[in-house]
């Protein structure tokens, strides 16, 4: 089952409604990619599976550093909160030198 280890994003359950007004159960898929991101803070290329609706909201916040700091823990997965800690200890040794 896909799921965006960023948004959370996962399947959502919908009907299908016919001309006759017949429901019928679907589910809706988000589209998943595994994706290589780049971290400006760590200098890395980090590898998630992402929404491709996240990657556009991403691209509009200014990036993977700013998407995640602001993005709340709960909806992060566990690899998604390691590469968040990671950026968080990166920012604070620079505020400690600077």
């Amino acid at each position: 089952m896909p799921r965006c280890e960023l948004s959370g994003k996962g399947p959502v359950v919908k009907n299908l409604v016919s001309h006759s007004n017949i429901k019928t159960k679907s589910r809706a898929y988000p589209n998943v990619q595994q994706k290589r991101l780049f971290s400006r803070t760590l200098n890395e290329l980090v590898n998630l599976k992402v929404a491709t609706s996240t990657l556009r909201d991403m691209e509009h916040l200014g990036g993977l550093d700013s998407y995640i700091l602001k993005q709340e823990d709960t909806k992060l997965s566990k690899r998604a909160l390691k590469v968040k800690s990671r950026i968080k200890n990166k920012l604070n040794q620079k505020s400690k030198k600077a």
